[in-house]
């Protein structure tokens, strides 16, 4: 694999990933959960998430938003390896009885 095709695919994964934040953002958005809290709870050592801060100024209101699948966020989130806030927002979805 040449240097250029690497840094294509590393982009895209990158792009990809925060996509999946914004989508996790917008799906806390949408059902009145605090994205934050619930990142914190599934990473408790983990410091503010720049990414996940940044994504919070791209979402939109309830109102604004198109539904967002819970299914879909967590084919997502396991996509991408977040595996813990995968199994804390499945928490949610069974607490909440989201869908």
């Amino acid at each position: 694999m040449d240097r250029s095709h690497e840094e294509k695919v590393i982009d895209n994964y990158q792009k990809g990933e925060k996509m999946m934040i914004l989508l996790f953002a917008q799906w806390c958005i949408n059902y009145e959960l605090d994205p934050v809290a619930i990142y914190k709870e599934a990473y408790p050592y983990q410091g503010e998430n720049k990414e996940l801060i940044d994504a919070l100024e791209l979402t939109v209101t309830k109102e604004e938003s198109d539904p967002i699948d819970s299914e879909t966020l967590l084919e997502a989130l396991s996509l991408y390896g977040n595996d813990d806030l995968a199994f804390v927002v499945s928490e949610y979805i069974s607490q909440k009885n989201l869908k």
